[in-house]
């Protein structure tokens, strides 16, 4: 049979238009992979700034007798639970990146990389759930020595990179769009932090305001501007919503008012801060910030379910309160859990907490 060259070239022209309709077709309509994010299909197509997560405070602060603990579970478990931030202090100990509580005697939650490796194997196997990170850069350590940690344990992989060093509320991505691309984790540093040399390492101030933290006083839980530095009515936002008591003069977690503090109303609770900030600026905050997430069975879950207009299921198991070898009485509080060891660690420094006025925060 004898093809023209008239018909071959036809066919060939053929082939090659039908190919880029398709081509085109599917650049405008990607498919998406991610049906549900973090839990629920309403959030895929959801801003990250404008959804709501419960972040736990010092998650690294692990220990059910300690002074300086502020967390009761492992952050495998405070995954496991729901908690989707992470916010962590990091120090120079000896050259390596540790994870300790103001000061490494008082607690010493263990290296970072070590730390980082655990959220990494998390999120292998939650492939459909965005994870932020906080770190409070205590020694003002460079982002390039931050950056060879997040590399050691094959996380810095899933870190999100934005556009710009900072970033409007209104122009952060979708979850379902972090979801798809890999880029799941969101990781924000307090200091140094540098777009050009790693831009995963995202300036926390420029991009979010925080509140006051380090509060004894239940009733002084406010929606105020603590810490910023940007334009604070464009910027995503933070509540610091852990109570504290004294001890020979410090702060200290104040685990005994955990269940009042996590609760979802009354004086004092998570659910009223959440409804001042509402109330003051007409939108709940990005992130909530809590000590021993656990108390309250599950009501933290329940108050970042309702600013997101999402169904709680109070079925979902959460950790019991206290610790996995709680004693702890009905109401769910063992009290600031503090043994003589711990106490003997705490006035070891004592001296150098008082020269530099730290608080154990």
């Amino acid at each position: 049979m004898h093809i023209s060259t008239k018909h071959l070239t036809q066919g060939v022209l053929s082939l090659l238009l039908s190919s880029a309709i398709r081509a085109a077709a599917h650049a405008v309509s990607p498919s998406r992979r991610a049906t549900v994010c973090n839990g629920h299909s309403e959030l895929c197509d959801r801003s990250f700034a404008n959804v709501t997560f419960v972040g736990a405070h010092d998650s690294y602060a692990v220990g059910t007798n300690n002074l300086a603990a502020n967390q009761d579970y492992n952050v495998t478990q405070q995954l496991n639970d729901g908690v989707r931030m992470l916010q962590l202090q990091a120090h120079n100990s000896s050259g390596v990146i540790e994870l300790c509580h103001t000061s490494c005697i008082l607690l010493d939650g263990g290296t970072l990389e070590d730390y980082l490796t655990k959220v990494k194997t998390w999120m292998d196997s939650n492939p459909n759930d965005v994870v932020s990170l906080l770190i409070v850069n205590s020694d003002n350590l460079a982002p390039s020595l931050y950056n060879a940690v997040f590399q050691s344990a094959g996380i810095d992989t899933l870190a999100y990179s934005p556009s710009q060093a900072s970033l409007p509320a209104s122009s952060w991505p979708t979850l379902g769009s972090l979801i798809d691309s890999g880029k799941r984790l969101v990781a924000f540093l307090t200091t140094t932090a540098n777009f050009t040399s790693v831009p995963y390492l995202i300036d926390e101030f420029s991009n979010m305001w925080e509140t006051a933290y380090d509060l004894t006083d239940a009733t002084a839980f406010d929606c105020n501007v603590n810490r910023s530095n940007g334009d604070t009515t464009t910027q995503m936002f933070l509540i610091n919503h852990f109570l504290d008591t004294i001890v020979a003069g410090f702060p200290a977690p104040d685990s005994a008012q955990a269940n009042t503090t996590n609760a979802v109303s009354g004086v004092g609770s998570l659910g009223q801060q959440v409804e001042t900030c509402v109330a003051q600026y007409g939108k709940n905050p990005n992130f909530m910030l809590v000590d021993f997430y656990e108390y309250g069975n599950g009501s933290v879950f329940q108050v970042a379910a309702t600013a997101n207009g999402v169904t709680y299921d109070p079925t979902t198991p959460v950790a019991a309160a206290g610790g996995p070898t709680s004693s702890s009485g009905s109401n769910g509080a063992s009290g600031l859990r503090i043994t003589n060891i711990h106490l003997t660690a705490s006035l070891a420094v004592v001296g150098g907490l008082l020269l530099g006025s730290i608080a154990i925060v």
